[in-house]
């Protein structure tokens, strides 16, 4: 992507809720061929390696909405070092290009986002959702608990009018008072 381009990127995650970055725009967006799942063991931001938590990547498979954001050119560079620095700490997330289709839109545009290494440890596959539960549920760490970051995603996901039953299904299956709650910690 040239320089004097804006930069699109995509959030499926945390990002929705706490980018941390400036934009122009923002837009519910989808992409396709890729899913939002509890898949990334968290051991640092909302778990510990004694209970580790549960985060969200973007694994193969299925469609996804979430938000896409519009960057202006002059801020392209701070925001990919913002972004690499947040979200490939450990390896678990490959940056990926991928087509985004805006609400809308007559066609995709190519946008920043970050999919998860099933090659990496910290991926957890897809795994039953009575062992989601529990791990989101026990999760702690730097940033907080794990049913916090699962709130926080599942309301703002509502809020734009965006539906994923199994993130509803999780709060429910955890405890629906958890969705009212907010934090702006980070999520990862």
């Amino acid at each position: 992507m040239a320089n004097g381009q804006p930069l699109f990127v995509f959030g499926y995650g945390s990002l929705i809720w706490r980018p941390g970055f400036s934009f122009e725009a923002v837009s519910t967006a989808e992409v396709v061929g890729f899913t939002r799942s509890f898949c990334v063991y968290s051991t640092h931001h909302r778990g510990s390696h004694d209970r580790p938590g549960l985060v969200l990547g973007l694994d193969s498979g299925g469609t996804c909405a979430g938000l896409l954001y519009r960057v202006a050119p002059a801020a392209r560079r701070e925001v990919v070092s913002y972004l690499r620095a947040r979200e490939q700490v450990n390896g678990v997330y490959r940056e990926s290009w991928v087509p985004v289709w805006s609400r809308g839109a007559a066609q995709p545009v190519l946008a920043l986002t970050y999919v998860v290494e099933r090659a990496h440890p910290s991926y957890a596959g897809r795994l039953p959702f009575r062992e989601q539960v529990r791990l989101i549920r026990a999760g702690r760490g730097l940033s907080g608990a794990n049913v916090e970051y699962l709130a926080n995603t599942a309301a703002h996901l509502a809020e734009l009018g965006l539906r994923d039953r199994h993130l509803e299904r999780l709060v429910s299956a955890i405890g629906g008072l958890f969705s009212s709650q907010r934090e702006d910690s980070p999520g990862k």
